[in-house]
């Protein structure tokens, strides 16, 4: 397999959608039932824009939607088409690691549009970075979808506040800092090491998990970003939910030892508790833009995807 390793180009600026732009919605992971379909084409429609289905977006390959050259044809289907504004992903699951080496980056390059996705959709997000095109960390789904919207319209987001009853918001040290926010699932971050090669240097990192993986995985992971230099001259850490873990423990450690263990020698601000990832109403956040990590607010204040 190819390696995505260029050099990551300046961040491009991106055009705020207008009402009667389209948006594609399309499967580069799992899929949805047809419920799910209809209710993101309905949301996406709601907001005023043109909702355009994949060819194959409710196909079924095993878990994933259909095979890759399929979903891969929808992807860059949305990417080359000029009237689509953005590329809203239908779910996560499994599947857009596969994909990796057959984005059209080029035509990314040449007419910038943000993707939107979380989970899986992270190995994604990391062309995109390399690309220089921002892109959203979040879904249409619960009473928050709506800042999906707001983003895609030139607005900004209200600043992502701690919530100190959340599983793991003690992580959080002191200090403040700032640089593009860029990240997403641990898992996928680690998967990608060797295929990609994100220049991390002066981000501020977001992670978030859930528990599909034991303390071992995690553990693995983190090590594995640690060892390849990928982590090497981040500004920060951004964490979000850590799902599934809050009554989880191995030999006598919880997740959070772990995350302190690995993270702590970064020497960076950590916080954490942030409403970001596998929740089932997320927060949604630009990445690949500026941002203001300050843990002793207990805020993440993120710029506006467009101008």
């Amino acid at each position: 397999m190819s390696r995505v390793a260029q050099p990551r180009p300046q961040v491009a600026p991106l055009r705020k959608l207008e009402p009667g732009d389209a948006v594609a919605l399309v499967s580069p992971a799992s899929w949805s039932d047809e419920s799910w379909l209809a209710e993101s084409v309905a949301t996406v429609e709601s907001w005023g824009f043109k909702a355009r289905l994949g060819k194959h977006a409710d196909d079924r390959f095993g878990y994933m939607a259909g095979g890759d050259r399929e979903r891969a044809s929808d992807l860059n289907d949305a990417i080359r088409d000029p009237e689509v504004r953005a590329i809203l992903t239908l779910r996560g699951g499994s599947g857009s690691l596969r994909l990796l080496r057959d984005v059209d980056t080029g035509a990314l390059r040449a007419d910038p549009k943000p993707l939107v996705g979380f989970s899986d959709i992270t190995a994604l997000h990391q062309v995109w970075h390399q690309a220089g095109v921002p892109s959203v960390h979040g879904a249409v789904a619960g009473t928050r979808a709506d800042t999906v919207r707001r983003l895609l319209t030139g607005g900004s987001g209200e600043p992502v506040r701690r919530d100190n009853g959340q599983y793991g918001a003690y992580l959080t040290t002191t200090g403040t800092a700032s640089g593009p926010l860029f990240g997403g699932n641990l898992e996928m971050l680690a998967r990608s090491v060797g295929i990609v090669d994100n220049d991390l240097d002066g981000h501020v990192l977001l992670l978030e998990l859930n528990r599909t993986v034991g303390l071992g995985m995690v553990d693995r992971a983190l090590t594995q970003l640690l060892l390849s230099g990928a982590l090497a001259g981040i500004s920060g850490v951004a964490v979000g939910t850590l799902e599934g873990f809050d009554d989880y423990e191995d030999r006598g450690w919880n997740v959070l030892d772990v995350l302190r263990d690995r993270l702590s020698p970064l020497g960076v601000p950590i916080l954490a508790g942030l409403p970001l990832g596998h929740l089932d109403d997320p927060v949604s956040v630009p990445l690949g833009v500026e941002c203001e990590l300050d843990a002793d607010a207990g805020t993440l204040t993120v710029a506006a995807l467009s101008a």
